[in-house]
């Protein structure tokens, strides 16, 4: 089967494009290689075209001539204090293009459209936890409410035209590929900080609660929402855990022998103080749930970080790190 996933070239869209490259699919992907995608990320089997999802003349040429029977729709603008600087580029990008994109798609055979979403501040510091999808997204900022917004786009375009919708809600997703300067996950950010041996900055006191769910987890969820062909609506990828930015710092900071010192600053306007979603709805009705404990894959990633270290400039924070792959594997 003929698939497109947009954003194919960055942190999840490019496990996803290898995970369904070895499943057998027709994968094709669109990127713009400008927003921390990468060409190298993509799977060579896949067919990769380099536009911005955007560039609405560009993108239906490519959709004439690819006819995908899906969509995997991950390329969005997620850099949430962005969004609070020009929310009608958030617009733009997360909301408009998304339009774009299913209205031209509806009349070249698309059956299926899987929709990348964001659960991690959809609902509200209000809201009770672990949160349901029953629970009232009450978007409060640019990001959030361009991604609702698209939601509710899809779901009228998929009604209307017979397309089966799923919208995929994921909480704070990690490891390997994560651009620690352009997608905000504060582990990547923290770990990239580490090795370079400077020390990394906490917002507010740090007792901020986050829901980490593993790249490989979302990964798996996404193939699920695809290939159950009776599944439609929205669900949440997460862990149900909270875990504070804290409790992140220590446990980097302990592959480092706990070199690095607690720095905080004023936490940014809108900061979410906790969130951590339920994910019952997707185990039971499509029978995923997470398998990557954190600290699990927080091995996974400095793993991955073994493998890029001979270009990195030799400083204490990295000796110690190398001293630590040794005690640590």
């Amino acid at each position: 089967m003929k698939v497109l996933v947009t954003g194919g070239a960055g942190f999840v869209g490019s496990h996803l494009v290898e995970a369904l490259v070895e499943r057998g699919y027709d994968v094709s992907v669109i990127d713009s290689l400008r927003h921390g995608g990468k060409k190298e990320n993509v799977h060579p089997d896949a067919q990769l075209f380099v536009a911005d999802i955007t560039n609405h003349t560009a993108i239906k040429k490519i959709l004439k001539n690819v006819r995908p029977k899906a969509i995997l729709h991950l390329a969005s603008q997620i850099n949430v204090r962005h969004s609070i600087d020009n929310p009608q580029y958030d617009q733009l990008v997360n909301t408009q293009a998304t339009i774009n994109l299913i209205e031209t798609a509806k009349n070249l055979g698309l059956k299926t459209f899987v929709y990348a979403s964001t659960g991690g501040v959809m609902y509200g510091d209000d809201a009770p936890r672990p949160t349901t999808e029953e629970h009232p997204a009450v978007p409060t900022i640019p990001y959030c409410i361009s991604k609702l917004s698209a939601e509710n786009y899809l779901r009228f375009f998929s009604e209307k035209n017979d397309i089966r919708f799923v919208a995929l809600r994921p909480s704070n997703i990690y490891g390997p590929r994560q651009n620690p300067h352009g997608e905000a996950g504060v582990i990547a950010i923290f770990l990239e900080k580490m090795i370079h041996g400077i020390n990394p900055i906490i917002y507010g006191d740090g007792e901020q609660t986050r829901d980490f769910v593993y790249v490989d987890d979302v990964v798996r969820a996404f193939i699920l929402a695809l290939e159950k062909r009776r599944v439609s609506g929205v669900y949440h990828i997460s862990c149900e855990c909270e875990i504070s930015v804290n409790q992140i710092f220590h446990a980097l900071n302990s592959h480092f022998e706990n070199i690095f010192e607690k720095k905080h600053i004023p936490a940014p306007w809108k900061e979410q103080h906790g969130s951590c979603l339920s994910y019952q709805k997707i185990k039971n009705e499509i029978g995923w749930e997470p398998k990557v404990a954190l600290e699990e894959g927080i091995s996974r990633i400095i793993e991955d970080y073994k493998k890029t270290l001979a270009p990195v400039k030799k400083t204490p924070a990295l000796r110690r790190m190398r001293h630590a792959f040794t005690s640590f594997l």
